[in-house]
């Protein structure tokens, strides 16, 4: 399956994971939409090193959380492309001090669903959607997790959880679904403000798994999942051997 000429959203684009992510679709040749929520200069900065690298991406701003916002979204993908190909859903959050008590299941479930559903009609045929996700929200349940992470954890299985109940009715549309699920990830915010309330969170990860993916590495695997010839359902591992050894 060739990345070439094929439209793809990345929510959470501007910035860590989704932006590198933007970068190797574009560079292997698909034209990118850059989602954000705020930060429209950094993910025009995104868009703007993908057309000077010879590819075609536009930023596209909205709050995943505001169903008008999503449908606003859907509606100028509409206009510019016609389509969609490629679903990356990588934005996700729950710890900002000012979050509401409910914004982690509202953003890592409810919105995805959301924009799954809105999205549904421009996914045409042998169109795949991706979810990002982590070891500990992956596993949560089996293995234990970082008391200020619980609440991320949940609902980012809980979201998994929806989205693969969705499988058969993706299905019928010709839509395949991937997980892409990863350890901690070296430079990434959420790592940070886990070691700063634990000391030595991060080092002991990378201990305990066998060293941390990179940013450029771990969006590598997003952009191998988003064409790699798979049953709908399949999860993708990118680091925490300890996890993986400890839940077979």
């Amino acid at each position: 399956m060739s990345l070439a000429g094929r439209i793809a959203l990345v929510t959470g684009g501007s910035r860590g994971i989704g932006a590198e992510t933007a970068r190797l679709l574009g560079a292997a040749g698909a034209v990118v939409f850059v989602n954000y929520r705020e930060k429209a200069r950094r993910a025009r900065k995104v868009a703007d090193e993908i057309t000077a690298a010879g590819g075609t991406a536009w930023p596209i701003g909205a709050d995943l959380t505001d169903q008008g916002a999503i449908t606003a979204m859907v509606q100028e993908i509409r206009a510019r492309s016609g389509r969609l190909d490629l679903l990356v859903l990588n934005a996700s959050g729950g710890m900002e001090r000012e979050a509401a008590p409910d914004y982690a299941l509202r953003l890592n479930r409810d919105a995805q669903l959301s924009l799954v559903d809105t999205s549904r009609p421009l996914l045409v045929p042998r169109s795949r959607i991706v979810f990002v996700t982590s070891h500990q929200a992956h596993f949560h349940g089996v293995q234990p997790v970082y008391q200020e992470y619980e609440p991320i954890a949940a609902s980012k299985r809980a979201g998994e959880d929806a989205l693969r109940a969705r499988i058969p009715a993706l299905a019928s549309r010709g839509i395949s679904l991937v997980v892409v699920s990863g350890d901690m990830v070296e430079g990434t915010i959420t790592p940070t403000l886990l070691d700063r309330v634990h000391p030595g969170a991060i080092e002991d990860r990378r201990t305990r798994g066998g060293g941390l993916p990179t940013v450029n590495g771990f969006a590598r695997e997003i952009v191998t999942a988003a064409e790699m010839p798979v049953v709908s359902g399949h999860t993708v591992y990118v680091g925490g051997a300890d996890f993986l050894r400890t839940t077979k």
